[in-house]
């Protein structure tokens, strides 16, 4: 049986890229062995497996932001 190493609990608010959805999100807390994180800019928490997740890159974390901006600014458009 092959261990897995689970990483140390991040901080809240720390920005980690979930590797099975590759989705970005902040880290919110834990509960059960399951992490949970929320979009960048705010929506539905979802559970993440702490040996699939890392901290998010630069590029990873723009991304986000920039799909966040998308979002908001085509929700005022008729």
């Amino acid at each position: 049986m092959r261990d897995v190493l689970v990483p140390a609990q991040p901080v809240v608010g720390a920005v980690l890229l979930d590797t099975a959805t590759e989705r970005v999100g902040t880290f919110e807390g834990a509960q059960g062995g399951r992490w949970y994180l929320r979009p960048v800019g705010g929506g539905t928490e979802w559970e993440a497996d702490p040996s699939r997740v890392r901290p998010a890159g630069t590029m990873e974390h723009v991304r986000a932001l920039v799909v966040e901006e998308n979002r908001t600014r085509s929700a005022y458009r008729l």
